[in-house]
């Protein structure tokens, strides 16, 4: 099989044995805002029996979590404390090596991330994140794709709100259309909460770094090996009234395009011509207006340091809403495929999308690489290409719907 697709066949040496590692999952930052979620999520849904274990760089504020994971579940007050820290590379290596799994939410990931990356990659233990960086994912994918397939790990980014719902959600409503066609999906998002200082954080980052970003997407295609016989892309669209969702379109500047451009260029059930194009879809012209000004103005002033960094100041990583406002947030993402004379209308929704249901995507990732009977996978592969339907099955069972609107 292709290396595009990743469905190399695991030898005895390309593959760790889950019973040599001590644990099957490890959480990395869980001291974190959003670790702390999650590690609350799999204390209070890990299956019994499951091995994990929560790292950071601070014992005292491990303590501390463990604390508050015993009153979850009181075996939590046995639960593993690694110390790891991102500038001590041996640390990061002591932990890849312990786990099968290991979920990180420490970023921005192109300052902290590569190290943890790299150990990963070596000791082929499987790594997931909740990165929305594409220049810290491509230079990855240049620098460590090769070696994770040598060694049978699956490297999965963006494995929360960037980017699980628009890749599983295309990937869901494609597999309600004919096969072997042409295929068209348009993604439209809707938010009602807040994103994460991480998220925030990363962004600006980005924003401020256009020359790096193009520089390692062009990088990466010389790397990639080329699709042949088929076509899959994801094209920016342009702003437009969207009468299907009724609301306005805006073209969203994020990850999550690329995430299901790279799952469509894998998986041959997306057809011989594939396009995507994703959109924020906002209800009135005056503020989607405002929108599309925000957002320049924020470009804008990433370009500036000393703006770059008050901002960055407004909303700290490690910083969150509270319960209450978490409570109330909410995200909706409505899809349009169409092929083979068949058009079919779908939505994946859910709850707090920057943080609840970010924390509960990622564990749910992480159980599923554990537990799941999952495709051949290796090196850098996406959510749909890696975990497909049961990751969408186990979403569904924690409160994260992917239905059918209509059918056309």
């Amino acid at each position: 099989m292709s290396r595009q697709n990743g469905q190399d066949r695991r030898d005895g040496q390309s593959r760790q044995d889950g019973t040599e590692r001590a644990y099957d999952i490890v959480l990395f930052g869980a001291t974190g805002f959003v670790g702390t979620l999650t590690a609350e999520y799999l204390a209070a849904h890990a299956p019994q029996g499951l091995r994990w274990a929560v790292a950071a760089r601070d014992t005292g504020r491990l303590e501390r979590l463990r604390e508050r994971l015993a009153a979850i579940d009181p075996r939590c007050a046995e639960l593993p404390l690694l110390r790891a820290d991102v500038t001590d590379p041996d640390s990061l290596r002591d932990v890849a090596g312990q786990a099968r799994v290991v979920a990180t939410m420490v970023g921005p990931y192109l300052e902290y991330g590569e190290e943890l990356v790299a150990a990963c990659a070596d000791a082929g233990t499987d790594y997931l994140d909740l990165c929305g960086e594409p220049e810290f994912v491509d230079l990855m994918y240049v620098r460590h794709d090769a070696r994770a397939r040598e060694t049978g790990a699956r490297l999965v980014h963006a494995a929360g709100f960037d980017s699980v719902p628009h890749d599983l959600g295309v990937w869901f409503t494609v597999r309600q259309l004919p096969e072997g066609v042409p295929l068209t999906v348009d993604g439209f998002v809707r938010v009602g909460g807040t994103f994460s200082g991480g998220t925030f954080a990363s962004a600006l980052g980005q924003f401020a770094r256009g020359r790096h970003l193009l520089a390692a997407a062009r990088d990466r295609r010389r790397h990639e090996p080329r699709l042949v016989g088929r076509r899959a892309y994801a094209p920016t669209g342009a702003p437009r009234y969207a009468g299907e969702v009724g609301a306005w379109a805006l073209p969203l500047p994020t990850i999550d395009p690329q995430i299901v451009q790279r799952s469509a260029r894998a998986l041959e059930r997306y057809g011989p011509d594939f396009r995507y194009r994703h959109y924020a879809a906002i209800r009135t012209l005056p503020s989607a207006v405002g929108g599309a000004a925000g957002a320049g103005a924020l470009l804008a002033a990433a370009q500036v340091p000393p703006v770059r960094r008050w901002l960055s100041g407004r909303l700290r990583p490690g910083e969150g809403p509270d319960e209450e406002r978490r409570a109330n947030s909410w995200f909706s993402v409505r899809f349009v495929g169409e092929g083979g004379g068949k058009r079919v209308f779908t939505e994946v929704a859910g709850g707090d999308p920057g943080y609840g249901d970010t924390a509960k995507m990622l564990a749910e990732a992480a159980l599923c690489l554990v537990l799941d009977d999952l495709p051949r996978t290796s090196g850098q592969v996406t959510t749909a290409v890696a975990l497909g339907e049961p990751l969408v099955e186990r979403l569904r069972r924690a409160g994260i719907s992917f239905r059918v609107a209509a059918v056309r």
